[in-house]
């Protein structure tokens, strides 16, 4: 009898572009295709952080560099990604939440969200699968969305908006780039401990909001993600394709 073997979670020789790499998940993401062997370009608005994050990470012995991009700019996005690439990976973990009740929103508020968690991450996803395509190569195309792409919530209409919307041009991409092996996932994670919902679990009415939905009873730790990330970028997920990896707590279990 011969038996089964493993898929490869190795990414040796893979090219990856993380985008919002400076903190929080997109720093977690871009350690965690690094250790597994990607050359891995690190993308922010903040390039002092990213400097300090790729000597950390050749002292391990990754390989890194690194570029400062703002995903809002869109031409200037698609130069840097052409100039650049192609990238075999992409993690897109840029994000930006103006939480406020929706009858307080702002048409300043909504324009600034959806330039980065929509407008942004439309075409940076498209400049790196054109850079695949022009080049004849399969890739892995991957959007950090968040469970509230499948859930409602207190204070984030426009947030939602967002990434219901990034979760549609996923499932649409997915089958455009389907037959030339360029796979487009999301991940979905509940409340992580970053900057980013620092205000939220600091608010004992909102800490408490959180708890009783999340059914493992915990916040998410930026290391919950990096599973997630390393199995979708690697051939591990060869059949997986528009489709939401939840990481989530068992948020949106009922």
């Amino acid at each position: 009898m011969i038996l089964p073997e493993i898929p490869s979670f190795k990414l040796t020789g893979k090219k990856a572009l993380v985008v919002g790499a400076s903190s929080g998940i997109g720093l977690a993401s871009a350690c965690a295709l690094a250790a597994k062997g990607a050359s891995v370009t690190l993308a922010s608005r903040r390039l002092s952080h990213l400097k300090a994050i790729s000597n950390e990470m050749m002292l391990k012995g990754w390989t890194s560099n690194y570029l400062e991009m703002n995903i809002s700019d869109i031409r200037n996005t698609k130069a840097l990604v052409q100039d650049n690439g192609p990238f075999d990976i992409l993690v897109n973990s840029a994000g930006l939440a103006r939480h406020s009740k929706m009858v307080d929103t702002s048409l300043e508020d909504f324009d600034e969200v959806m330039n980065v968690n929509l407008r942004g991450a439309y075409f940076l996803t498209q400049s790196v699968a054109m850079g695949l395509l022009k080049a004849g190569k399969p890739g892995s195309l991957i959007n950090i969305s968040s469970q509230m792409a499948h859930v409602g919530g207190l204070e984030r209409a426009v947030y939602c908006a967002s990434k219901f919307a990034v979760e549609g041009f996923t499932k649409a991409m997915s089958i455009e780039l389907g037959p030339s092996k360029i796979r487009v996932n999301t991940v979905c994670p509940t409340f992580i401990k970053t900057a980013l919902t620092e205000n939220t679990l600091n608010d004992p009415i909102k800490k408490d909001w959180v708890l009783g939905k999340i059914k493992l009873n915990r916040f998410g730790e930026i290391e919950d993600v990096m599973g997630a990330i390393i199995y979708l970028a690697s051939d591990a997920s060869a059949l997986v394709t528009g489709s939401s990896m939840m990481i989530d707590g068992g948020w949106t279990a009922d």
